[in-house]
């Protein structure tokens, strides 16, 4: 019996355009701006130029209809038919021709959605029918410095978004010199920092102005390890401690925050509170609440055991 042959994989680059730029949102954010009749008329389209919607629906076989007004007044319709809704990794849609053909050649675009590190890297894939027909948007419409306008606006919107921002207070059973020593000597660091299930295995803590920090947590039931990182922007002793904090992830580093942490005396304990921001959803913010929740419940464990000794 001869075996069979696989296809062989369509070649496409001499008629297609591909962008691609990375986003400071999650991908979740960034697909719901694409997928929002609210939302995707406040970016779509290059500088100077609105969108009207008349009809949206975002599913496979379904139709978005609009009209996308030039800067000279000129009125463009389009019309996109979706052919593959993955959320929230990928769409894929075909563009045809508006009333009186004013929207040019038709193409399929493939826009996916990758997440880094807390960010999102967008890429857009426009396939014409022939490499004559992408010459002709590219000379006639301007297509490529379009499209990057169009995702500049993009970026733009995503970030006048609301942000959320994280603040934990705890009270330690330990005084103050002790609970910032613990905060800024890596070898005590080190015994805390991270939730349970991901303990730092190694933390490196330059604790002055200008420092660098980065800590590697490794998973307890032997997920992949979490890489992050940090700049120590003031270093107060022992009142306050302020740093960058960033994931780093296959060499690419996420959105940045910056924690601030003041520490004060009550009585013979320490109030501590704890503020992380700007964060792009409140999915990810609660999610740093319980991860910190985590490493602050071991914090005060580890103060427990220094005070015992002492």
């Amino acid at each position: 019996m001869a075996a069979r042959k696989s296809p062989t994989p369509e070649v496409t680059a001499d008629r297609e355009i591909v962008i691609s730029r990375i986003l400071d949102a999650p991908r979740d954010l960034v697909f719901a701006a694409w997928t929002d009749p609210d939302q995707i008329v406040k970016w779509w389209g290059p500088d100077g130029f609105t969108t009207t919607n008349h009809t949206m629906d975002v599913r496979p076989g379904g139709t978005w209809k609009l009209t996308m007004h030039s800067p000279d007044g000129t009125d463009y319709p389009n019309t996109i038919v979706y052919l593959e809704i993955v959320k929230p990794d990928r769409i894929v849609y075909k563009h045809g021709r508006g009333k009186g053909g004013k929207s040019g050649a038709s193409f399929t675009t493939t826009a996916t959605f990758e997440p880094v590190a807390g960010r999102t890297k967008l890429t857009m894939r426009m396939v014409f029918a022939t490499a004559e027909a992408r010459d002709l948007v590219v000379r006639e419409h301007g297509a490529i410095e379009g499209g990057n306008q169009t995702i500049g606006r993009l970026a733009t919107y995503l970030d006048t978004l609301p942000t959320h921002e994280l603040v934990i207070t705890r009270v330690f059973d330990a005084p103050r010199d002790l609970v910032f020593k613990t905060w800024t000597d890596p070898a005590h660091a080190k015994h805390w920092w991270g939730p349970r299930e991901y303990p730092a295995s190694e933390l490196e803590m330059d604790a002055r102005p200008g420092g660098m920090w980065r800590a590697r947590l490794k998973s307890t039931a032997g997920e992949k390890d979490l890489w992050h990182s940090g700049v120590f922007r003031e270093v107060v002793a022992p009142e306050r401690i302020v740093f960058t904090f960033a994931w780093d992830e296959m060499g690419e580093r996420g959105l940045e925050t910056v924690v601030t942490v003041t520490l004060k005396e009550q009585g013979r304990k320490t109030h501590m509170t704890f503020h992380q921001a700007p964060f792009r959803s409140s999915g990810v913010c609660e999610g740093h609440e319980g991860g910190w929740g985590s490493c602050f419940d071991r914090l005060a464990e580890k103060l427990a055991k220094q005070c015992e000794a002492a």
